[in-house]
């Protein structure tokens, strides 16, 4: 596997030489040059299969395969047997010239366009990518500080929204209205059929759902009485049915993921988002779920049911590890571990000292001590497909990235690369599913209407004032 980041402008003129070699420096045996120009081509087909759409928006691409196309067709009196390399060149520089001038069907001219490969040792399965669906993770604010947070497609238009929301939280739709902020003081207020998200996949401006009967348009709902309530149905859902739910969410997510993204957030992240919008989401998700976690704890107002919920979220945390699921696992641990939900001392001490070992042996793999040895043992026994805590993942090829030079004395640093290349490998192994260990299994649509629209505060302070109402400090 090669593993050159598509940012990298210098990677394709690497090859360009290598393909070229100096020819006035050596006179090289025709054979030796014939194969070595193959082996060059070999590796343009095989980084083209393993980027596939994410060099679709590269301009430099198309200069590079023209100026290769140009050197094998000079060739080609030299070494007839690159006539079948030429025919794919040429294809493939006019299928991406084709691509590049019709904007109408970009899906249907990219997918044309990585069908031309001709690449017998690619093993690399095809994916539904994040960027085909264009499924995005919509924030819907209930309060100035929370929000509902639902994975949506990109198209949605407000009524759609508006009724979604409105079931999540038990008040007729017909009651609401959903507003934008657009800017400091601009307030949007959405028609039924306008859409949600512009072209760039993002939302029209700061979503908010309001009552339509305070007056004002911008009055979004102040008591929180009504988000204490529902915290009681946490209490009546099925913790294994939770964590299916929590996993088959995140799953579908990351197997739609490209390895290669991997390289775009490290290598140039703010000139190619678009191209790592599964990677964002799920890094979006880890954190929601970790303040989900808090949210439900902290507008829990009684103390039993607080103890109650604290134990099913341990539970919960167990079934995602079961499940293999160390994304969702670490943010439920890290939720429950937070300051403002650990300082409950009342509440923890009421916790059984069975829950207690058993969040205990949950906390030591999340252990950061020894480079989070505990956990990269663990998670390396369990079994494929299996999501990995992404976080962590990223910091791994940041270190490589920031650690290592790209080039040295102009030379490539190929150690770097092969790092590199490790780590996307690593994720294709935890997507394939050899031997049937399937991670997606069936959930209640109870459970999955619950767990597609969590409740997030994404105030801290906001989530300490609650913490210091329920427990005030001695």
């Amino acid at each position: 596997m090669i593993s050159v980041s598509p940012l990298d402008r210098n990677a394709h003129k690497g090859s360009g030489s290598c393909y070229c070699n100096k020819r006035h420096r050596v006179k090289e045996d025709p054979k030796e040059a014939l194969e070595r120009k193959q082996k060059v081509l070999h590796l343009v087909w095989h980084w083209m299969s393993l980027c596939k759409d994410f060099l679709r928006e590269e301009e430099h691409v198309k200069v590079f395969l023209k100026s290769l196309y140009r050197y094998v067709f000079d060739d080609l009196y030299e070494h007839p047997a690159l006539e079948k390399d030429v025919t794919e060149l040429q294809k493939l520089y006019q299928l991406r010239r084709r691509h590049t001038l019709d904007h109408d069907s970009p899906h249907r001219n990219s997918r044309a366009l990585f069908h031309q490969l001709s690449l017998k040792e690619n093993g690399l399965r095809s994916r539904s990518t994040q960027r085909e669906n264009k499924e995005v993770l919509c924030r819907v604010y209930v309060t100035m500080d929370s929000y509902l947070s639902a994975k949506i497609h990109s198209e949605v238009m407000a009524q759609e929204l508006l009724q979604a929301v409105a079931e999540r939280m038990d008040v007729p739709a017909s009651e609401l209205i959903l507003v934008a902020i657009t800017y400091p003081g601009g307030r949007l207020l959405l028609q039924p059929q306008d859409k949600v998200f512009s072209n760039s996949l993002r939302p029209v401006g700061r979503l908010h759902i309001c009552r339509k009967d305070l007056g004002e348009v911008m009055n979004p709902f102040t008591d929180n009485s009504e988000m204490q309530q529902r915290t009681a149905r946490m209490l009546n859902l099925n913790t294994w049915d939770v964590a299916v739910a929590l996993t088959n969410f995140d799953w579908t997510i990351f197997n739609s993921m490209h390895e290669q993204e991997l390289v775009y957030f490290t290598f140039n992240r703010h000139v190619c988002s678009s191209h790592t919008m599964p990677l964002e989401l799920l890094l979006q998700r880890c954190n929601e779920v970790q303040l989900w976690v808090m949210t439900e704890v902290l507008l829990c107002p009684t103390l039993c049911k607080r103890v109650q919920l604290i134990k099913k979220f341990i539970k919960i945390a167990a079934h995602c590890k079961a499940q293999r699921n160390l994304n969702n696992f670490f943010a439920i641990i890290m939720g429950l571990n937070a300051a403002a939900v650990s300082r409950l001392s009342q509440t923890w001490e009421k916790v059984s000292g069975k829950f207690k070992k058993l969040f205990s042996e949950l906390e030591t793999i999340t252990d950061p001590s020894l480079n989070h040895k505990a956990y990269r043992d663990s998670f390396k026994k369990m079994k494929s497909p299996k999501i990995p805590f992404l976080p962590l993942l990223l910091k791994d090829i940041t270190f490589i990235h920031e650690g290592n030079k790209t080039f040295h004395d102009n030379l490539v640093n190929f150690e770097k690369l092969h790092m590199i290349a490790d780590m996307a490998r690593f994720v294709r192994e935890c997507q394939q599913d050899h031997v049937g260990n399937g991670i997606a299994q069936k959930s209640s649509s109870e459970v999955r209407a619950y767990t597609d629209y969590l409740h997030v505060i994404d105030n801290q302070q906001t989530l300490f004032e609650l913490s210091h109402r329920l427990e005030p400090r001695a």
